[in-house]
């Protein structure tokens, strides 16, 4: 796929909100729209990268996690050294603990899992259940954990003869 610079300028558009809106400017009342627009794009581009695999046959799992995996890792790692010392600062040992765990869960691409098995009625602390990737990012990552294998699954099948 090659470079599209007005899919660049739709991100900006789309991180607007969210910026404006966690800077506390009362006239935005949620950032949500502007996350789901982002990911309303990158679910394009991925589909569109996995598309265009399968069609050439070089679509492989494997290479498609890497990929992810070496993009998304330094970011990750950067975000959980940073918020350690601001751990061990401000939270009680109960929620350094919880912390803790979704550093692990967090760096082993596991998060959904981790805050899915800590669901309640009530809500979770602010910090330390939701530190790292919150709701909407979760949703992104079963997206992109999930898809490629459907998309790879329904590609086999399709050219498994007899299949149609």
């Amino acid at each position: 796929m090659h470079y599209r610079p007005e899919i660049d300028g739709l991100r900006a558009v789309a991180v607007i909100p969210v910026l404006l809106f966690h800077a506390g400017f009362g006239f935005i009342s949620g950032g949500f729209a502007g996350v789901d627009v982002f990911f309303v794009i990158s679910g394009f581009l991925i589909t569109s990268l996995i598309h265009q695999e399968i069609r050439s046959g070089a679509f492989s799992i494997v290479a498609f996690y890497e990929r992810r995996a070496r993009r998304l890792a330094p970011a990750l790692l950067f975000v959980c050294t940073v918020s350690i010392p601001f751990a061990l600062m401000w939270m009680l040992p109960k929620e350094l603990n919880e912390f803790g765990k979704s550093l692990y869960a967090a760096n082993l691409f596991a998060a959904n899992f981790f805050f899915w098995t800590r669901r309640t009625t009530s809500r979770p602390t602010p910090i330390s259940c939701r530190c790292f990737t919150p709701g909407p990012w979760r949703s992104r990552s079963s997206f992109t954990s999930s898809f490629p294998c459907f998309c790879f699954r329904c590609a086999a099948c399709r050219r498994r003869p007899g299949s149609g």
